[in-house]
């Protein structure tokens, strides 16, 4: 039996894995191989023990809850920070700092530097839906303020009030513009939180977002790409799909991981590859909420994370991300998407090949449904996407897709490819830039006299036949096409893990 290990804990809970020696996501389990950290071999099958270890910690606390305006409308897109309390000396303190014990074990001291340069901690939107928020945090003291940098702060003022029958009291402004959150215990401390806001005066029609597209420079030299994976196979992909892309662009590359499915191990043998190779690396995470339609299969799981919280799953500084799948080989420099005009779109995804005459019957976009659904439009491929940050916020493209997916999940027969459908099937309300064709070749749909052109190579599954990924990624990259061929990344990747086992024990 093939098994795969998944906590189920307390809404307020992010959880991850922080020790694990077995694939938790291919837990092979029989009397021959087992599934035994120690290895059972010269032991009488009867009296073999299989036992595998894995551990995971509470990494924070969340609170969460709801935002509404006086006229009881969620203000969606109103940025939201979490920052630590300023402590307040007192005269008998005779200058004495505050110290506070974390839950890590870690000691913070009154006038240390704070979480960042700015104080915050975590930040967040509100969502249309109950006016929905989150945040990450622990046990402590916290504030919750509006986003001074954003438009929000121009227009809104909080307020203390309560919501009753369906009815608003509001009983004074909170001058300060701050809310006090208390994390006072592990289950229930940060649930349903109230936020209320008022818009100023002056302010009665104002938008929440900036007309004018503000540029900021401060990273126009980083291209930041967003990833995923899930079980030691596809980590190995990932992290040759990261050495390629650091190889190929031009300008510093930092990659955003999802952290959920990634393996204690994964997590720090990535960060020192990185430091090896010229490139950042930082995890995110963000919790499914209970009120959006979960999945239970993790594959699933896996592509609603790819799409469903892209406005909330980064900090609000990053402006635009591209989305590079894990078993991807990146031939062309990504800056060159990076500076891509969209042409107003909030993102741009590669239309699917229909090159390849040998698979023109599977093409399932032509036909029936989608050939209907879509007029004319093209049906695109979610392998490689890059996404307008601030066009997908200031849309409430975010939004918009969560409430398609909840409609359409009803059906258990719908989305069947979620991450890739459900953008498709938007299209009429939110607008899909159609990349040019060499920025996503696949053998499965695209013919061999093109992959000459290709920017990215991506190993997707083939209708026709089934062949290992491994296999198929050393058939597919290598020859002159490639400066280096799968075998070759795939051993520079293996260099550096050596590197940092070795450092590693010798620590």
């Amino acid at each position: 039996h093939v098994l795969t290990l998944r906590m189920d804990v307390p809404e307020p809970w992010d959880v991850q894995q922080t020790y694990a020696i077995q694939d938790t996501d291919n837990l092979r389990c029989d009397l021959q191989s087992g599934c035994s950290d120690e290895p059972q071999h010269g032991i009488d099958m009867l009296q073999q023990r299989h036992v595998t270890k894995i551990e995971y910690g509470l990494e924070h606390l969340l609170f969460f809850g709801q935002c509404y305006d006086t006229k009881l409308s969620p203000p969606n897109g109103l940025q939201l920070v979490l920052a630590k309390q300023e402590s307040k000396r007192s005269e008998d303190r005779q200058g004495q700092a505050f110290a506070e014990v974390n839950p890590d074990g870690s000691v913070w001291v009154e006038g240390s530097e704070p979480a960042s340069s700015d104080g915050h901690y975590s930040d967040t939107l509100v969502m249309k839906t109950v006016g929905y928020w989150q945040l990450r945090a622990n046990p402590g003291v916290w504030e919750l303020k509006i986003n001074e940098k954003s438009r929000g702060a121009e227009i809104f003022q909080m307020v203390d009030g309560r919501i009753k029958h369906g009815m608003l009291r509001v009983t004074g402004d909170i001058k300060s513009n701050k809310k006090q959150l208390v994390m006072s215990d592990f289950v229930g401390g940060g649930r349903g939180e109230m936020l209320l806001v008022k818009r100023k005066p002056g302010y009665e029609k104002a938008s929440l977002f900036y007309e004018d597209k503000k540029k900021e420079t401060k990273d126009d030299d980083v291209v930041h790409v967003f990833s995923l994976a899930t079980g030691h196979l596809y980590e190995r992909f990932l992290k040759i799909m990261m050495l390629s892309v650091t190889k190929r662009t031009s300008t510093k590359v930092k990659f955003w991981l999802f952290e959920n499915f990634l393996s204690p191990t994964f997590k720090a043998s990535s960060q020192a590859m990185a430091e090896k190779i010229g490139c950042e690396v930082e995890f995110v995470t963000y919790k499914w909420p209970e009120w959006l339609r979960g999945q239970s299969e993790k594959q699933r799981i896996i592509w609603g994370y790819k799409i469903l919280f892209l406005d909330v799953l980064f900090p609000l500084s990053v402006k635009k991300i591209i989305y590079v799948d894990s078993d991807q080989v990146v031939r062309g420099d990504l800056k060159e998407l990076w500076d891509m005009d969209l042409q107003g779109a909030p993102y741009g995804y590669t239309p699917m090949c229909s090159s390849n005459e040998a698979t023109l019957g599977f093409q399932f976009w032509r036909q029936g449904f989608w050939e209907s659904h879509l007029r004319g439009k093209p049906y695109h491929i979610s392998a490689l996407y890059v996404v307008d940050l601030e066009k997908f916020r200031k849309d409430r493209v975010g939004d918009t897709l969560r409430a398609q997916y909840q409609a359409l999940s009803a059906d258990p027969g719908s989305l069947a490819n979620l991450d890739q459908d459900l953008p498709n099937y938007a299209q009429h309300q939110v607008p899909i830039f159609s990349l040019p064709q060499e920025w996503l070749w696949c053998e499965s749909w695209c013919s061999n006299e093109t992959k000459a052109d290709a920017k990215t190579i991506d190993l997707c599954n083939n209708p026709l036949h089934k062949e290992p990924k491994v296999s198929m990624a050393k058939r597919i990259i290598s020859g002159d096409l490639f400066q280096e061929s799968w075998v070759e990344l795939d051993a520079e990747v293996e260099h550096y893990e050596k590197e940092y086992m070795s450092s590693s024990t010798a620590e």
